[in-house]
């Protein structure tokens, strides 16, 4: 389905129906101190859109299954319930740096699902791990070197054989790590993504990327190093594994007149999205989102201000560390748009076919079910209209940082702090 932003009441425009974005539901507790642990760290669906896996700050993963369509509650349709949660990492301590490693949850990466089970990538700072998540609804009875408790039976008091049989039981998700990863990233690990063949994955820190394979743990080849100053590379995997030259390098040439103080801070990127089609990448800085075409390297073919007036309050930010906070962004399962976070609990949408963008809210004064979400404004200045917020009242300490979109449908996952927020469109 088709996806972008419609003007006038703000909503979403979708197989050329207009319509509106509704609260769906909200997770997590209503706490004013939130503890630190609970701080959800990044959100990501499954290639089906059936499963959303959540990691915090605290070391666990949650993982949340979509409701199928029950005929007696409609309008639970589209509702995810907590599937399976575990825990991924612990805290560690590296004796040779006299450093702590963390046990938050950089990034979640699903694979594509092969058989029954699931398979996910998470990583902390130093340490991926592959894990299966499978389920289990019936055991086996009837063992013969073993009593029902478990106990060894006495060989000598075993006179006839039985043969086992599976009985069923209350269903049962388990969580269990395949593989480790570690011990390969000098700096913290801050992204992983797993290539198209399905057999290999790329993890990155701030200054190299390493290629492993999903059967190999203890080598993996460094294929590039990287750069703050807002450029892309692209290598082609294809030409070599070693990536030691890149085949395409997308730069967008600085208006020397604008440079200050923060341009190489602000220019930095804090992600990048391959489109579903191919054709397109998407970039995200400090105060924009960019959509390149990979057959064009001088610049990008579409520019998104996300919170442009944001650029006069550039001082303070970098004096309180928000100027190095770092945004996702998504596509929406047609490519027809984007969607990025910002401050105040605020994130924003563009339509790339129109050019029209909103900014809404993640908020639980509007977590009434099906509530519509109302379109916010900020004002730079002069007379604030009554549905506006000043940007001297934004508080800095809401950042939606991690949002996901559901690859088929217009249902989003936005978390705020340590609550996550599922909206959808007000046909599903």
């Amino acid at each position: 389905m088709a996806a972008g932003v419609a003007g006038g009441g703000g909503g979403v425009a979708g197989g050329g129906n207009d319509f509106q974005w509704c609260f769906s539901q909200v997770k997590g507790a209503i706490d004013e101190d939130v503890a630190e642990a609970d701080i959800i760290s990044t959100v990501e669906f499954n290639y089906s859109g059936d499963l959303l896996a959540t990691g915090d700050k605290g070391g666990r993963v949650v993982i949340f299954q979509r409701e199928p369509e029950n005929k007696s509650r409609p309008h639970s349709r589209g509702e995810y319930n907590v599937y399976s949660t575990f825990q991924s990492h612990e805290p560690e301590f590296d004796y040779l740096k006299s450093l702590e490693i963390e046990e938050k949850i950089n990034k979640i990466r699903w694979l594509p699902q092969q058989n029954a089970a699931h398979f996910l990538l998470s990583t902390n700072d130093k340490t991926i791990k592959l894990w299966k998540i499978s389920e289990r609804d019936k055991r086996a009875e009837g063992y013969n070197l073993k009593d029902e408790d478990g106990r060894l039976r006495d060989p000598f008091r075993i006179t006839a054989l039985r043969v086992p049989i599976l009985k069923p039981m209350d269903l049962m998700v388990e969580a269990s790590p395949r593989r480790i990863f570690a011990n390969a990233h000098t700096y913290h690990i801050n992204s992983i993504s797993v290539n198209s063949d399905h057999e290999t994955y790329l993890s990155a820190d701030d200054l190299r990327i390493n290629l492993w394979h999903l059967e190999i743990t203890d080598r993996s080849f460094s294929i590039l190093f990287t750069s703050s100053k807002g450029t892309i590379r692209l290598c082609d995997m294809r030409s070599s594994a070693l990536c030691d030259r890149h085949s395409k390098f997308f730069e967008e040439p600085e208006d020397p007149s604008s440079r200050s103080f923060f341009s190489e801070i602000i220019s930095s990127i804090s992600d990048v999205k391959f489109s579903h089609s191919g054709r397109y990448m998407m970039t995200r800085d400090y105060l924009s989102v960019k959509v390149w075409d990979l057959n064009m390297e001088n610049r990008p073919v579409e520019t998104y201000q996300v919170h442009e007036y944001l650029r006069s309050k550039l001082c303070s930010l970098y004096e309180n560390d928000c100027i190095f906070d770092k945004f996702e962004c998504c596509w929406n399962g047609s490519d027809s748009a984007i969607m990025t976070g910002s401050y105040n609990n605020f994130f924003r949408m563009f339509d790339r076919n129109t050019r029209r963008d909103i900014t809404l809210e993640a908020s639980r004064e509007s977590s009434k079910p099906r509530a519509i979400l109302k379109p916010r404004k900020v004002c730079t200045g002069g007379k604030r209209k009554k549905d506006e917020i000043s940007v001297d009242s934004l508080d800095f300490n809401k950042k939606i940082l991690h949002t996901a979109w559901h690859p088929a449908e217009n249902i989003i996952a936005v978390a705020a702090t340590n609550n996550l927020y599922i909206f959808q469109d007000k046909i599903n």
